[in-house]
Parts: C-alpha cells; structure tokens; sequence
C-alpha cells in the first residue's frame, strides 16, 4: 500500500507485488515483459547450476507482443528450465481472441519454437496442478521448457475503469460451460469425502480474518493518500550495485 513498510518502494501498481522470500517476482507494467525476464532467470539458474524452474504468466492480448515471441524462441534454442503459460480468458480487454489471432489455439504456437505444448481446462484446478508438475519435472531433468495454454473466461471486466457490456452480452458469462474452478474444487473435494461445506464456511472466515488483521497491521505504517513514504533516495537504490554517472548527477541535482 506504498508506505514506509512497502518491500516494492511504491514503485509497483498495486496488484504487481512481490515476495522475495517465496521467489516471487513482480511483474512489470509494460506488457510481456515477464515472458523474457523469466526465460532470463531460468538461463541464469541452469547456468549456475541450480535446481531452480521458472514459470511466467501472461494473457492472449499480450501473446501479440514481440516479447511473447523472443521469450519462446530463446526459451527453445537454450532449453531454457521455464514453464511459460498463456493465459487465454478469450478477451484482451475488448478484443476477442477470434480478433486478434489465427490460430484455432494458442498452444499451437509453441509447437512451432518445438517445445512441447499443451492446452488445460484453466478451471480445473488438478488438471492444471499435473500439467505443470510434469513441466517442472521436464525442466528438473535439464528436457527443456513448456508452453501451456490456460484456457478460460474472464467473467468480470478487465478492470475498475472497464464496461465489458460495451462490447459483449451481458450476459454472456452464463454460457461459459467449464464452471467456477474454486467451486468445482470443492464440489470434488465433497464427492470424495475429504471436505465439507462446514469446513468450506471455516477457511472462508478464516482467510477474511486474516487478511483484515493484515491489513490493518500494515496500515500502522502508513498509507497511500498520508504516507508516510518510502524517501526519495530509494528513487536511485536496487537497480544498479554501484550507480553510473547519469544517476550520480541526477541525484545531485535533487540535493539527496
């Protein structure tokens, strides 16, 4: 909430955080950049010897970036440890996927860098689970990368400042035949007899505790609209070990 606590400095929107401890890395707001940074880290770790594998995200809009392409392509020709998903929830924004692709799917688009390629239910939360556990394993065993197609539907708008009844049905999310992947988990879960709406109802209540209590503790540390911020000379910090001279005289300039 970019206060004086805040681990990306508010440099981030709010929903591209970060988590060193747990190797997750932040995204950046350019679209696609992710697909390269992660191919990048992967050479790194195979390089250093590591036991690390990568995995990225992104959506079926930004699959038409020129990093998607670069990303697959080094991912291939250095059988680079990554997992890279496409996300198709069949709307970039306004634009369905039928628009602004040729191909029946997007898995297809990895058979031509030849990695192995494999299109999900992105709803079904085990299929998902064992498609990438043998990615990973692939990747482990020094096989290479593995692209992914995470089929699914974006039900809601793309964002706060988004009206998807401009430009599709109303209605049109109760013809989505796959399901709510939560509620489908849980139904399995039922059916085999390891869960119940009971402890559903509990880990609900549980998980809204915990994230209020959460917030509230960080919001002891300042806020967005009253700060207290991170300080202007974490500006120069993080990117570069020992700063270059454009940044020293920028820094000057600001007198920090």
């Amino acid at each position: 909430i970019t206060n004086s606590k805040d681990n990306v400095k508010g440099r981030q929107m709010p929903v591209h955080y970060s988590w060193k401890e747990g190797n997750l890395v932040s995204i950046s707001s350019p679209v696609g950049t992710q697909f390269p940074q992660a191919v990048g880290c992967a050479m790194a770790s195979a390089y250093k010897g590591e036991d690390n594998v990568s995995i990225s995200w992104l959506g079926d809009g930004t699959a038409a970036e020129g990093d998607f392409h670069y990303a697959i392509n080094f991912a291939s020709v250095y059988k680079a440890p990554v997992i890279l998903n496409v996300v198709n929830n069949q709307w970039a924004i306004s634009t369905h996927k039928n628009f602004s692709s040729g191909e029946a799917t997007f898995a297809s688009r990895g058979i031509a860098y030849d990695l192995p390629s494999i299109r999900v239910d992105g709803n079904d939360f085990l299929a998902l689970y064992s498609v990438t556990s043998w990615a990973a394993e692939r990747a482990r065993k020094g096989e290479g990368a593995t692209f992914i197609e995470v089929f699914t539907y974006r039900a809601e708008a793309h964002s706060t400042s988004d009206d998807p009844t401009r430009y599709r049905p109303k209605d049109e999310w109760k013809s989505w035949p796959l399901g709510d992947p939560l509620e489908r988990l849980k139904n399995h879960l039922i059916d085999l007899g390891e869960w119940s709406n009971t402890d559903q109802k509990k880990l609900e209540k549980e998980l809204d505790e915990l994230v209020i209590k959460s917030y509230k503790e960080a919001e002891k540390h300042g806020t967005l609209t009253d700060g207290p911020w991170a300080s202007e000379e974490t500006l120069f910090e993080d990117v570069y070990k020992k700063p270059p001279r454009h940044l020293r005289k920028q820094r000057q300039e600001l007198g920090i």
